[in-house]
Parts: C-alpha cells; structure tokens; sequence
C-alpha cells in the first residue's frame, strides 16, 4: 500500500505492514483448521478414520492449546524477547508445524499440530499487542485500526479456508497438500515482515534496552484505577467464553452439517464442505470498513457504545444465527439435504456479531492494560478464548448424542443441539447488559 493511500486513511503505516504479515498467518491457521476434522474423522480418503466425536474433541484440545499458549509467549516477549522476536520464532515454528502435517504420517501429523500450536503461541499474541504499540494511549483511531488489523485476519482466513480446502477436499490432491499450502502462507507472511518491518514499523516490539527494562521495573505498584479496569478486563474476558463456545462449532459441529446435511451441488459443481466456513470472513471484510467507520464516526461525537454494550450486541446478533441452525436441523431432520442457505444466514450473524466483540475486544486490552503488562494481558485474553475451543469440542462431540434425544428432548434431532447455543447467547446477553454500568465505572474513562 502506497504512502498516500495510508495518509488517507489516517492510520499509521505499520498497521499496514501487520495487517498483511497478520493475513498469512491466519491463512495457514484457519486453512488447516477448515480441513482439520473432516481430515481426522475421514476414513476413504487417507484420513484417520476416527469418530466425528472423537474428532470434535481432538480439535478441541488443539485449539485449547492454540490459544492458551499466547499466555507463556506473552510472558516470554514482555520479560526477555520484545514481541518482535518472539513474533519471529513463532513463525518460524508455525510454518514447521505445517509442513510436518504435509507428510502423511501419524507421527509428522502429531508433531504438526503440537508445532503450529506452540508457534501460535508465540506469533499471535505478539501481533495484536505490536498493533496496541502504534498507537498512544486516547488515540481516537484505535478501535478503527484494531477492526482494519482484523480484515486482515478474516482475509487471510477467507483465502486459507479456499485454496487449503480445495486441495484438501480434492480427490486429485488430497489432506496433506492443504496442510502444506498452509506452511507456503506462513513463509509468505514472515518473509514480508522481516523485509519491512525496520521500514514500517522501526523499533516497536525490539527487546526493551537495559534503560527501558529499569524504567518498566521502577514504575511501581499499580494504582486503583489501574487495578480496577484490570478487574474490568478480566470479567469481561470471561463473558467472552460463551461467545466462542458457539462461534467455535464452525470448525466442527456446523462444519460435519455442511458436509453431511447441506446440498452443497452448484450446477455440477459441489462445493467443498470447507468452504462454508469462508463465508464468514467473506462478509466481515465486506461489512468490517462498515463497522470500522460507525464506530470512528459515533466516537468524535461522544456517542459510541461501550465495550460490554457492544458485546451484549454481539450475543444477540449470535443467538439469531443459531436460530437459523435450529430451523435448517429442524428441516434436515425429516430426511434430504437442506438448502445451504441456512448455513449461510448463520454465518452472516455470527460475523455481525464476531465484529461487535473480537476487534473491539483486542482494542479494549491496550486500552486498559499498563504497559508493563501488555503482552501478557493479551495472552489472558486469547487463554479465555483457549477455554472456550476446549468446551466447543466437548459439547460439539455430543452431538449425536443430543440429537438422539439421550440428553434431552425439545424438537428432536440435531435442532436440539443448535437451540443449545441460542439459550446460551441470550442468557449471557442479559447478564452482562445488567452488568454494564458496573464494568463502565471500573474502567474509569478508558473505554470512551
């Protein structure tokens, strides 16, 4: 992107460059990740063979793991490396991790998926807090740039879901070139930072110097404030749990329905049940300047929403795209494929949804954190988000089991099981709207 087109925008130029490195990054993740239980549980193929329950709940511990680890490569980059270096090795990691998948071994396949989660660990984290460290403190344009930095999360999520699905799902390629089309993202993604990033970036994210080390460690104890909006953080962290505990059955429960439930044929063509995931990065990157630009505009005029107001939003907006899965089980139910349209429709609220929470959340976390503990409060943030992969595979496994009415008995059948995840985001709404004008005085101003 050009001098003037980031002038114009407003935005500081390494906000671009991380957009981008950031993209190839979640084009390897979430590429493996759209393929990686349909991989487990497939038994034609050259898949593992195993049950889709067993598979739902492998994939849960990986993403447990994916996202718990960001807590370590948090403290690692605040106490020794700087979030460059450590945003380096994680890459690094990751792209091995990827391409011990592409051997079709048991053995490459485990040691993969422990790579790609250890070097997650260390690149994720790192990236958000390096976006929080472009901007000052009040800066006005930050939840702006925080949703522009999670384009390029979705756009690498949308072009990884396609090209690793395609070779994946494709009886002339197979499972294991998709794993190893992900490994080529991430070398592409490290590649572009360590050409750019002294250019655009400069020293953000260097090892802290001795000097700056002794500044950090004479800055003392936190303040009450300080405490408080730590305290503020921290519940709303934790009301983030159920949010991604449904959102999270895309990669396992809604992605078996797309490929068992749904008619995915188009003409002759039949889409690859992967696919079905893209559709939600697909609209963020569509509706995510959109929301960019609400927020940016009710800000200058003092009217923009609250953090826990917008994630009260964003546990509605969830709850209706569930509805929408109720009613397509609900049809599927009485035999045939449904219209993939039910999918869609889910998908499209998830991401209205995803938008009034997971960018507006990273944003909050440099907001409320003192820099001292910026880094690893970024990695508590994405350890909430751990919690939530590992239930979304343990209640993703009992599908069938729900559906079978072993459980309970509401409409019968997988419609069940979705109506779950409706339940959920509306009682979680409810208590956190109720909770609202307690988490805005604990945060003292800093989420206005």
């Amino acid at each position: 992107m050009t001098e003037p087109a980031q002038a114009k925008r407003g935005q500081p130029p390494g906000l671009f460059l991380l957009f981008l490195v950031e993209m190839w990054e979640r084009f390897s993740f979430y590429g493996m990740r759209a393929i990686l239980v349909l991989f487990i549980a497939d038994s034609a193929r050259g898949g593992m063979g195993w049950s889709q329950a067993s598979a739902s709940r492998l994939f849960g511990w990986y993403g447990f793991c994916s996202y718990a680890l960001p807590v370590l490569g948090g403290v690692i980059a605040d106490r020794w490396w700087g979030t460059h270096r450590s945003l380096v090795v994680g890459g690094a990691i990751i792209a091995a991790g990827h391409f011990c998948m592409a051997v079709p071994t048991t053995p490459t396949f485990f040691a993969g998926m422990a790579l790609v989660a250890i070097g997650t660990g260390f690149f994720k984290v790192n990236a958000s807090t390096m976006v929080g460290q472009l901007y000052g403190q009040r800066d006005p344009r930050r939840d702006g740039g925080f949703t522009i930095f999670y384009m390029g999360v979705n756009l690498g999520a949308l072009l990884g879901q396609l090209a690793c699905g395609y070779l994946g799902e494709s009886p002339r390629w197979g499972w294991h070139y998709g794993f190893g089309c992900a490994g080529v993202g991430m070398v592409c993604g490290l590649v572009l930072y360590l050409r750019l990033k002294r250019r655009y970036v400069g020293d953000i994210g260097d090892e802290p110097s001795r000097a700056q080390a002794q500044d950090r460690a004479a800055a003392g104890p936190l303040t009450r404030q300080e405490r408080d909006r730590l305290i503020a953080l921290v519940l709303i962290m934790a009301f983030t749990i159920p949010f991604w505990v449904a959102f999270e059955q895309a990669a396992s429960s809604m992605n078996f329905f797309a490929q068992q439930r749904t008619d995915r044929w188009i003409g002759h063509f039949q889409v690859p049940a992967s696919w079905f995931q893209s559709i939600n990065p697909a609209i963020l990157i569509l509706a995510g300047p959109l929301f960019a630009s609400a927020w940016t505009a009710l800000g200058r005029r003092g009217r923009e929403p609250s953090t826990p107001a917008k994630m009260t939003a964003a546990l509605v907006l969830l709850a209706v795209g569930f509805g929408f899965m109720v009613e397509g089980a609900r049809r599927g139910d009485h035999g045939g494929l449904v219209s993939a349209w039910w999918l869609t429709a889910a998908y499209a609220f998830h991401t209205f949804g995803e938008l009034c929470l997971s960018p507006i959340g990273l944003s909050l976390v440099t907001k409320l954190t003192p820099l001292k503990l910026s880094a690893l409060m970024m990695g508590f943030w994405f350890f909430a988000t751990s919690i939530s992969e590992l239930v979304a595979g343990q209640l993703a496994a009992l599908t069938d089991r729900v559906a079978r009415g072993e459980l309970f008995h509401l409409f019968g059948g997988q419609a069940d099981f979705y109506f779950i995840f409706v339940v959920m985001g509306l009682g979680t709404a409810v208590l956190l709207a109720a909770l609202t004008p307690r988490l805005n005085r604990l945060m003292h101003g800093l989420d206005l």
